[in-house]
């Protein structure tokens, strides 16, 4: 079962998503918040898998709740999704340095809304869809924060590939066919790239390859 925490100041937001979610047999929404105050009040007692989390809100915005469960090691399996209201939202990138595995436009369609949640579950980053790359590579492109991960210099070249090509949106899947190996051999040189780089989730590991330098944003 998918436990899912709904973050949101528009009641009729939460009461939609809830709808859908209700529907299914694999998912249960464990609780509701208002704002980010709210949020962390109600995830240390229920423990979800995902938090969908609004990134607007008033008392706590998203990002500074996302960043606050992010930097407690009792909530690491928790992965938070940010919802926006517009696919490039000038938060987002800061909600992915936060430490959000990704983000969801809230007019999505119902069916990808859902395969999102079971992504997020998994532990993937919702990275993939084009306009999450455009948005990347549109943030990235400003002076980022100091790099602090650790050094790009501690991985592998295999390692560097597999994390440039996530970087790039693609799947595990995607990155085997790439560089002729199994899924498996992707998702292990993606968990040891994480490992080294003491990246929260796989969000976090394109954000960091972004701002080593390993991947430059296209165009610039």
């Amino acid at each position: 079962m998918i436990r899912v925490l709904l973050v949101d100041d528009q009641p009729l937001i939460r009461s939609g998503f809830r709808a859908l979610l209700d529907l299914e047999d694999d998912v249960e929404v464990v609780a509701e918040a208002a704002d980010g105050a709210e949020c962390l009040a109600v995830v240390t007692e229920h423990l979800p898998d995902v938090a969908l989390v609004d990134i607007r809100m008033p008392v706590m915005d998203g990002i500074e709740a996302t960043r606050r469960i992010a930097a407690d090691p009792d909530l690491a399996d928790v992965h938070v999704v940010m919802l926006t209201n517009y696919g490039m939202d000038e938060y987002v990138f800061d909600a992915l340095r936060a430490g959000a595995a990704g983000f969801l436009v809230k007019d999505i369609l119902p069916e990808d809304f859902l395969h999102s949640v079971r992504v997020a579950a998994r532990g993937d980053a919702l990275l993939a869809p084009a306009v999450t790359r455009t948005l990347i590579d549109r943030y990235v492109s400003q002076p980022p924060p100091a790099f602090t991960s650790g050094g790009l210099e501690q991985l592998t070249d295999r390692e560097r590939e597999t994390v440039a090509l996530a970087a790039g949106g693609l799947s595990n899947d995607e990155i085997a066919r790439r560089l002729v190996i199994s899924p498996a051999t992707a998702k292990t040189h993606i968990n040891r790239a994480m490992a080294k780089l003491h990246a929260r989730d796989r969000a976090q590991l394109v954000v960091f390859a972004y701002e080593s330098g390993l991947v430059t944003p296209r165009g610039a």
